[in-house]
């Protein structure tokens, strides 16, 4: 298991910018938090992103032939992340 970081290529390949800082809401348990604080496995066919709370699937994707297959179901929103607090 590796953490969001070891996506980061990936998800900014699909998405054209990086997704690391992004807040994912859990669809399964509701938890919040960055997609680089989530679980990630990449022995799978392909790489499978779990919530650290609960273990549900959070996004899947698959590349084949140059595209990538993109499962976002078990997400229940994605968010920009905060803006920093003005000094």
């Amino acid at each position: 298991m590796l953490d969001g970081n070891a996506i980061a290529g990936t998800l900014s390949a699909v998405f054209g910018t990086d997704m690391t800082l992004v807040v994912s809401t859990c669809g399964g348990c509701g938890a919040r938090g960055p997609l680089a604080e989530t679980a990630v496995y990449v022995r799978a066919p392909g790489l499978v992103v779990r919530c650290r709370s609960c273990d549900s699937v959070l996004v899947v994707v698959v590349e084949r032939d140059g595209r990538y297959c993109v499962d976002v179901r078990g997400v229940a929103e994605l968010r920009e992340p905060p803006l920093p607090a003005p000094d």
